[in-house]
């Protein structure tokens, strides 16, 4: 497996965006509007801090981002695979505590329309509490449209963990993990037979979801997909052939067992149908922080179900594991085992196309980050040996895969160094 990179250098300290306080506090009575606002620029290749980026390739190869700096979410794009960056726009008038770092972070996605659509969560005041913010561009990124909130209840309670699916078809899909039932006195309560949580532990949160199907000028008022999930683990999502989304979650089973769960969105009212897909058992009170992720199996007509890469806190084998999950009869294969355990295997990113599967995940020794991948020619039957792709005396980010027509990519993000880009092959 070959991979060619393109980087630019750490970028430049960001200038202190100006105090417009006035001007804000008036413009702040119309945040939940829908009209057009203009936006401050800022100059290219400014810094951010340490906070995660996302990243995506839109039908023209052009690769836009999305970044919190000083509590304002910016997006801007590349033409030339992240060596330089356009100007910034801002996309919250007024800045906020917003969620950028390890499992939750800012997504942006690209609709099959070029519109641009954003997600991310505010956290509020009230201990735990947030929200979960929506904005769009319908003019291919020259500016956004006011921000507003994807929940109809506007309350304090624990939101978080926003995260976005738009299919080929051009339906948006947002979910995230709510507690409103247990800060308001609830308990959730399972809604599926696999003997999920018993209901009578305070722990985790439901997952609540909302769609559009207008191109984000609005969104179906939202609901439950699951009562019983781990709140700290990151949602994961893929398609299939049809447009229909599947989520991947860890859930919570009886006796505090965390393995992970997939269910597909309903179409309609129909009640949402909860498969187990991994069966590891580790019993552990307390929030792993590690999410999932998944790729779809196939395309097309071949569609099959889905890649799955997790990591296992099981006792006698812990470590990151890869399955498939038939789409069809819902059985997940025998997983196997992918990386170091030693040194801390984890966070992985999948990306399929046709029958080529890249997996990449993260590993730490001592001081010492690298990200390593490989691949399977064969929709994940058989996988070639894991090779060292990036190491560094210095934090790096979980690593994000992404496509488009050109080429596949691994975007990794270091402290120091800044972006880089390494093109895959299979050669």
């Amino acid at each position: 497996m070959q991979f060619y990179r393109t980087q630019f250098s750490r970028l430049q300290h960001q200038t202190i965006v100006c105090i417009l306080g006035i001007c804000y506090a008036i413009l702040c009575n119309g945040l939940l509007s829908r009209s057009v606002y203009a936006h401050e620029h800022h100059q290219a290749n400014t810094a951010t801090n340490f906070s995660a980026q996302h990243m995506a390739f839109d039908a023209n190869g052009t690769l836009w981002r999305v970044r919190v700096h000083q509590g304002v979410v910016l997006v801007d794009s590349s033409q030339d695979l992240a060596k330089s960056f356009s100007s910034s726009l801002k996309l919250n008038l007024i800045p906020q505590s917003i969620q950028a770092k390890n499992e939750d972070r800012p997504q942006i996605a690209i609709g099959p329309e070029g519109h641009i659509y954003v997600v991310w969560t505010e956290v509020r005041k009230s201990p735990s509490a947030g929200f979960i913010w929506f904005a769009r561009s319908i003019n291919h990124g020259k500016s956004f449209e006011n921000p507003y909130l994807l929940h109809e209840d506007g309350t304090d309670v624990s939101r978080d963990h926003a995260h976005l699916n738009v299919s080929l078809q051009g339906v948006i899909t947002v979910a995230w993990f709510d507690k409103r039932q247990l800060d308001q006195g609830g308990v959730d309560k399972p809604n599926s037979k696999l003997d999920e949580n018993d209901g009578k532990s305070d722990h985790g949160a439901a997952i609540f979801y909302s769609t559009s199907a207008n191109q984000g000028k609005s969104f179906s008022a939202g609901k439950s997909l699951a009562t019983v999930a781990c709140n700290c683990c990151r949602l994961a999502s893929s398609n299939r052939a049809d447009g229909t989304v599947s989520l991947m979650w860890r859930a919570i089973f009886a006796n505090q067992e965390r393995d992970h769960m997939i269910a597909e969105v309903p179409k309609s009212n129909e009640k949402p149908q909860l498969h187990r897909a991994s069966f590891g058992h580790w019993k552990i009170d307390g929030c792993p922080h590690h999410g999932a992720a998944m790729t779809h199996g196939g395309e097309g007509m071949q569609w099959w179900g889905y890649h799955m890469a997790y990591y296992d806190g099981q006792e006698k084998k812990p470590g990151l594991y890869y399955a498939r999950m038939d789409g069809d009869a819902w059985a997940s294969s025998v997983p196997r085992r992918v990386g170091n355990s030693q040194f801390q295997a984890g966070h992985p990113a999948l990306l399929s196309t046709g029958e080529k599967v890249w997996l990449v995940w993260r590993e730490i020794n001592k001081n010492t980050y690298s990200i390593y991948g490989q691949f399977s020619i064969d929709d994940g039957k058989n996988w070639s040996a894991a090779k060292l792709l990036v190491e560094a005396n210095e934090k790096i980010d979980y690593p994000q895969l992404l496509s488009d027509r050109a080429a596949q990519y691994l975007l990794v993000h270091q402290f120091k160094k800044g972006l880089e880009l390494i093109v895959l092959t299979t050669d």
